[in-house]
């Protein structure tokens, strides 16, 4: 088995070919002052992160637009969710549940989205594999 943080650092590795991408640290801590500081993409509040947890891995994949904008080359938003190479989504998995939430959004919006436990997976979604 390959654990969650070599799959992302193989990621991050293989999707330096292909366009820039952030690790998304997402969490809460408390300031000098007791004010708790809440990090990460969407961790907007305890409730919201309950049910949609954005991804790992925030990058732009960039894209060959054709007719209107032909010869332009568009960014298009990318979130990859890292897992352990035996990962697989259960239905108890709330955690899981919540971040595929965040992929179909993104996905809604034409974005590109998906859980990676193989960085050869990073090519079908972002649709050139």
């Amino acid at each position: 088995m390959t654990s969650e943080g070599a799959i992302q650092n193989l990621t991050r590795r293989d999707f330096a070919y292909i366009g820039p991408i952030w690790r998304n640290n997402s969490g809460a801590c408390t300031d000098d002052t007791g004010r708790l500081i809440r990090y990460g993409l969407g961790n907007d509040s305890a409730q919201l992160n309950r049910e949609i947890k954005s991804s790992d891995l925030i990058g732009i994949t960039p894209v060959l637009v054709t007719e209107a904008l032909y010869g332009h080359v568009l960014g298009v938003f990318t979130a990859l969710e890292c897992k352990p190479s035996d990962w697989h989504m259960r239905p108890s998995d709330k955690r899981a549940i919540a971040q595929a939430k965040f992929h179909d959004i993104v996905r809604d919006h034409g974005g590109f989205a998906g859980f990676v436990n193989d960085p050869n997976q990073i090519h079908s979604i972002i649709r050139r594999g």
